[in-house]
């Protein structure tokens, strides 16, 4: 190659070099790392989402992305509770969270910057007591495969106890129709971290007999701690943080 045919392919590349990391800079913007972060959980105690990254985040949850990694995650545990073998004594266990993992809040979380704004408490509340939100498809089917094998199904839920009645209702209007234990924040559970309480409700499980074959939620901190059951499944959740 001729320098006069070399300088054009140089020029080429330059351009599209810069033109490449340009829209990276500008489509990401640190964005996708920071997601990635958050879901190996590096990121933590964060309370809002990044300014910069409320479109990033919003286009996640609704372009199907967010969906596809879901389904993923579920589909790693279907291919572990596939293998399972239960001793049929009515103590194997599955312990499910409640809120990103079987029920969505996207509804709720649309109109506020997808996580971009602090959470409030009122706000939330207002929502679950509509008793609407939606199912999470790849999380009920985990659910039926369990129920068919035998499992007993616990849901461990940050809700308060006064909002039983309508996630009992919410749940079961979504499709979950059937289960040994809705486990709810009841007054000596308040102002307790998310790990400590949850960690404390399987300990309770535990004591009681039950094996905790696995154990699925948004939250790092439904996932670890004590109890956590012999597989631990993250989903996806880049709105908020729990500790």
């Amino acid at each position: 190659m001729g320098k006069a045919s070399f300088l054009p392919f140089i020029l080429f590349f330059l351009l599209g070099f810069e033109k490449n990391a340009s829209a990276g800079r500008h489509s990401v913007n640190g964005c996708s790392a920071w997601r990635t972060n958050v879901e190996s959980n590096n990121a933590r105690g964060w309370i809002v989402v990044p300014s910069r990254c409320v479109s990033h985040v919003g286009k996640y949850m609704e372009r199907g992305q967010y969906l596809l990694d879901f389904k993923i995650a579920i589909e790693q545990s279907l291919a572990y509770v596939k293998d399972l073998e239960l001793r049929g004594d009515g103590k194997d266990a599955w312990v499910f969270d409640t809120d990103e993992t079987t029920l969505s809040n996207l509804p709720c979380y649309r109109e506020h910057q997808y996580g971009g704004e602090a959470y409030n408490s009122t706000v939330f509340n207002e929502w679950v007591e509509q008793g609407t939100a939606p199912v999470l498809p790849s999380s009920l089917q985990l659910y039926n495969v369990l129920l068919r094998k035998g499992v007993k199904i616990f849901f461990i839920t940050g809700r308060d106890e006064d909002y039983r009645e309508v996630t009992t209702k919410n749940l079961m209007r979504a499709g979950y129709r059937k289960w040994s234990g809705l486990i709810m924040r009841g007054d000596n559970d308040q102002g307790t971290t998310a790990v400590k309480y949850k960690s404390g409700k399987r300990d309770e499980l535990v004591k009681n007999g039950y094996r905790i074959l696995g154990n699925v939620g948004d939250q790092w901190s439904d996932l670890t701690g004590t109890s956590v059951g012999s597989r631990t499944f993250k989903i996806p959740n880049p709105m908020y943080y729990i500790s």
